[in-house]
């Protein structure tokens, strides 16, 4: 009997493992037959360039390409009227997929590799059109693969506005949208492939407000008190701190208001600053540190100050169970060539860039398994992965080593160049969606290693407070 049941079993096994696998390389397949759909939406989005929490247009094409997928939409939550979930099936694993919109004040670019303006107030030098767009499609082919093979579980797309500064994601893990989640996957837009661990640093923005007295500057300076003295001093007394914080610190501002006329003394004057590190409790102390400043500055200029927490977003927190596996895909499926068109607009992007030429293997290439990183910018995908155990990567959407924030950034995301990297994220990320519903030992190991990197006694505490969403930061 056993000599009959061993070889069934066995034949089984292999029936059910090339079924599995045939059908995740179905699913793959789907995302590149429906490339011209998935590009339109990205250009749409593109040129659209909507800014944080006023994505509207943006947001509302993302639902309805989800809601004609058989998704149920959930809109305006965490009080953010572009903030959105999109969800399929039901029971566990519930696995989240992130997705991006809103553009960059400024950086208006048209898809040419010189810099000239669109004529738009806004640009998308982030490239969260493809990120939006991808995660999107990548949500709807787990969900077509769910239904060919009748696996269980729920799949959920976030639609998380206002990133760039904005911090949308913190009051959605403040609101506890992400508490019932297994696993949450993201990606970003980048100059090259890549899935190494990954870091970001801690973050808490706020605006200054100072308050004055108006008077003509030539004929009663005398009975004038400067707001714009006080946000002056205040900045000198930031810039002498900056030699007494822990060096990874990063202390940026500009001012938003200084003014109207030179012959008027300003009655009020606004700066906009950030403070950076890669912990938190640092960061907590150095905005401290600034607010007092701004007293001080307020107290020697004889003017008065109010401020406002913008956003605070969390450090990123590893998880290398998870960080492994989308690697391994990544590195699978590869990267691509360019076209003679693709290498024309990159060499000249290049050149742009102060480079002798165009490095077009960076894109054929996944680059190596790293397991550290250093970190330089935030993203309120650090309070996510503090929340649940969080995994994104990279691809290469733009032209090799554009800076994130440029107009090259801005130019390359309108092209096929942008789209390329954009549906290479999409495959990357079903991929692995699919690896964690079909071996869910993953899924606890990748949850045992968040505990113990988050530690057993941790309390989530957003670092904004209590605040509503910022919804005007960009008015």
């Amino acid at each position: 009997m056993k000599k009959v049941i061993l070889p069934l079993l066995l034949g089984l096994f292999l029936i059910t493992a090339t079924f599995a696998q045939n059908s995740k390389s179905d699913a793959l397949k789907s995302i590149d037959n429906q490339k011209e759909k998935y590009t339109t939406i990205a250009d749409k989005i593109w040129n659209l360039a909507e800014m944080g929490y006023q994505e509207e247009k943006s947001s509302a094409l993302l639902q309805k390409t989800l809601k004609d997928e058989g998704f149920k939409i959930t809109s305006d939550v965490a009080d953010i009227p572009t903030a959105f979930i999109a969800e399929y099936g039901s029971g566990y694993p519930i696995i989240g997929i992130l997705g991006e919109f809103d553009a960059l004040p400024g950086l208006s670019q048209k898809a040419v590799p010189e810099k000239e303006s669109a004529g738009g107030v806004a640009g998308h030098a982030c490239g969260h059109h493809l990120f939006g767009t991808a995660s999107s499609a990548a949500a709807i082919a787990v969900k077509n693969w769910m239904k060919k093979t009748g696996q269980k579980g729920t799949i959920r797309f976030y639609g998380c506005p206002a990133e760039e500064g904005g911090g949308a994601k913190v009051y959605m893990s403040r609101e506890g949208l992400f508490n019932d989640v297994d696993v949450v996957v993201h990606w970003h837009p980048g100059s090259q492939n890549a899935a190494s661990a990954a870091a970001a640093l801690a973050n808490i923005s706020g605006k200054f407000r100072f308050h004055g007295v108006s008077a003509h500057a030539a004929g009663a300076p005398h009975m004038g008190r400067s707001a714009l003295d006080g946000v002056e001093a205040m900045n000198a007394m930031v810039n002498m701190m900056r030699e007494h914080v822990l060096q990874e610190t990063r202390i940026h501002y500009v001012i938003t208001d200084g003014g109207k006329a030179p012959n008027v003394v300003p009655d009020f004057a606004e700066v906009y600053y950030y403070a950076r590190h890669n912990r938190r409790d640092v960061v907590r102390d150095v905005f401290n540190r600034i607010v007092k400043a701004g007293e001080g500055a307020a107290l020697g200029t004889g003017t008065t100050m109010e401020y406002e927490i913008v956003n605070g977003v969390h450090e990123l927190l590893p998880n290398l169970v998870l960080q492994k596996l989308v690697h391994d895909n990544l590195a699978e499926i590869g990267g691509f060539t360019y076209t003679d068109e693709e290498k024309s607009f990159g060499e000249k992007i290049a050149t742009s860039l102060g480079q002798k030429s165009l490095n077009e293997q960076i894109a054929l290439e996944v680059q190596p398994y790293k397991e550290t990183a250093r970190a330089y910018g935030s993203t309120d995908v650090g309070d996510v992965s503090f929340v649940v155990p969080t995994v994104g990567f990279s691809t290469a959407t733009w032209v090799p080593g554009t800076p994130a924030h440029s107009w090259q950034a801005v130019a390359a995301g309108g092209t096929s160049i942008g789209h390329k990297g954009m549906l290479l994220a999409a495959k990357t990320i079903t991929a692995s969606v699919i690896d964690l519903y079909t071996n869910e030992e993953l899924i606890q190991r990748a949850k045992k290693e968040f505990e113990e990197r988050r530690g057993a006694d941790f309390t989530y505490e957003p670092l904004l407070g209590n605040r509503a969403p910022a919804l005007d930061y960009r008015k």
